[in-house]
């Protein structure tokens, strides 16, 4: 599985269990997401995203998207999409 650097986690709130990605590359609904750090890795697949409170199904490089994460991650992890060798 190959791996593309899409950005990287600027906020995590924990009661919601949401992380916010500033984006360097396009992502969308569907889209496997691994994000990595120092005690992060979690893999999961996107299945909804919001931009601005509003929820969207691609967001381009450049924005910030929020999105619910399975397990806490923190401000700096990096964030790649998986894709098929």
């Amino acid at each position: 599985m190959a791996e593309e650097l899409v950005g990287s986690i600027t906020h995590y709130f924990a009661k919601p269990e949401v992380g916010v990605v500033k984006l360097v590359a396009d992502i969308k609904i569907g889209d496997v997401l691994h994000i990595r750090g120092h005690t992060t890795d979690v893999e999961q697949e996107l299945t909804s995203m919001e931009v601005d409170h509003a929820v969207v199904e691609t967001a381009a490089g450049g924005t910030e998207v929020a999105f619910k994460v399975k397990e806490r991650v923190r401000k700096g992890d990096e964030v790649y999409k998986v894709t098929p060798d």
